[in-house]
């Protein structure tokens, strides 16, 4: 997650909220690439989760981090909580669990996608190893209790730790145990946001089952391919889910606003302090009926903060999030920006794939989407095995990436990082499939290999 935005001017109108999230509105020219990746950190020893404080802990991975990258620190009550690169725009930040994040500044092309991924890799390395730390590229711990997972020292957390089991039964588990890997792409106009918004959401199943490698859960298979999506579909459905309303005439900015001020806010952020506020809305906040605030309207840091509370398969900030997919290996990583980079940033490819999905109904995306975390490929839509539309969709991908023509020093174009996708649909299987395959065969029934097999 981004850092808390800081701008405390109070918000008069609703016009400036839309105001807000059309400021994002960009020129192709200045289309970005971002990427957020979260992974799992172990003790190399015993394959533990890894406790904040101690010399051996979180908290000195982040301080010789900061030592190594001069990055600045964020804290919070005196402890470091992630850095941030103030040049060139990425940072490190803690999940609930410990789970490390880097948020990928804003780049031109996957190539330096690839190249930011393994600078950040080796740095992390270099302070990890020393410490017996190591880190697990999965959706979802495959051998810890809940219980046994440290909080990290984060206000925001505590007051949505405590939230969470009112409103969905796997929120705890969201927080605590899953990782992602994310995309965070630019749009051109309020249409072409439109466009892109409806082609990612309605094809973000495609995304889940690609990587699809969630299989374990306390050390046995838990029953899906992808359980860190299926913990999403209970984990507080206010907030998250297919947002089918953004396929009806009228989507827009002022659409998105609307649905965000209904949303349930969880805290307002004063100095240092996050203030439970959880439960009530953000429209009740705007009209001065906030129970925290009586009489008081939010700041536009405020609504930044609200913002990246809500969880739907993409989010709409300034710019798009595609949030369908599992963590994964490193050497799978960049194949989501390129993924989606083929899919989005060549127009063609973007026409294409809107007629790929635009005759499917609310009900049918909303069906794909609850089977695709149970049934990967085998998932259906209308008469069409997912198999096939991912099929389909990375065709697509790839003559846009083509199209794109962003080569590196050896002429290769971004198409060589949909490799490993390819190699997934060759042989017809998720990863979490094959991972299956290894823990009833050369695994021997246990999930400790994975901590050699898919360690960074």
């Amino acid at each position: 997650m981004a850092r808390d935005q800081i701008d405390m001017t109070p918000l008069q109108s609703r016009d400036e909220l839309v105001a807000w999230l059309a400021d994002g509105v960009k020129p192709p020219s200045e289309f970005r690439i971002g990427t957020e990746h979260e992974k799992t950190p172990f003790t190399l020893e015993g394959h533990h989760p890894v406790p904040y404080e101690g010399a051996k802990g979180i908290g000195a991975l982040l301080e010789g981090m900061k030592l190594l990258l001069g990055w600045e620190p964020i804290t919070e009550r005196g402890k470091i909580i992630g850095l941030y690169d103030v040049t060139g725009g990425g940072a490190i930040s803690l999940e609930p669990g410990g789970q490390f994040e880097l948020s990928g500044a804003p780049v031109e092309t996957v190539h330096q996608t690839q190249s930011e991924l393994m600078a950040h890799l080796a740095q992390v390395r270099e302070i990890a190893t020393p410490l017996g730390i190591g880190f697990l590229g999965l959706g979802m711990t495959p051998s810890w209790s809940r219980n046994q997972i440290p909080i990290m020292p984060k206000g925001r957390y505590k007051i949505m730790t405590n939230y969470m089991p009112k409103v969905g039964q796997y929120g705890l588990d969201m927080m605590y145990r899953t990782c992602t890997v994310q995309t965070n792409l630019d749009f051109s106009s309020e249409a072409d946001m439109v466009k892109k918004l409806r082609v990612s959401v309605a094809l973000q199943p495609v995304a889940t089952a690609l990587f699809a490698n969630s299989p374990f859960t306390e050390g046995k298979p838990n029953g899906y391919l992808s359980f860190r999506s299926e913990i999403w579909r209970d984990t507080d459905n206010a907030r998250s889910g297919m947002i089918p309303w953004a396929f009806e005439d009228g989507m827009g900015f002022e659409r998105w606003v609307d649905y965000a001020l209904d949303v349930p806010m969880y805290f307002v952020k004063r100095g240092d302090e996050y203030i439970d506020v959880s439960g009530s809305s953000f429209r009740a906040f705007f009209d001065g009926r906030n129970p925290a605030f009586p009489g008081e309207r939010p700041t536009l840091s405020d609504w930044a903060n609200h913002l990246s509370t809500i969880f739907p398969e993409v989010r709409l900030k300034r710019y798009l999030e595609m949030r369908g997919a599992d963590g994964v290996p490193w050497g799978r990583l960049p194949a989501l920006p390129a993924f989606w980079v083929g899919l989005l940033y060549d127009d063609d490819t973007l026409n294409a794939a809107w007629d790929l999905v635009s005759h499917w109904n609310a009900y049918e995306r909303q069906a794909l989407r609850d089977d695709v975390p149970r049934l990967g490929f085998k998932a259906r839509i209308r008469d069409r095995y997912l198999f096939e539309v991912a099929r389909e969709c990375l065709k697509l991908s790839h003559a846009g990436l083509r199209r794109r023509n962003r080569v590196d020093h050896s002429g290769r174009d971004e198409s060589r990082f949909l490799e490993p996708l390819e190699r997934i649909l060759d042989c017809g299987r998720t990863p979490a499939e094959e991972m299956l395959e290894k823990y009833q065969g050369v695994w021997g029934g246990s999930v400790e290999p994975a901590y050699q097999e898919y360690a960074f």
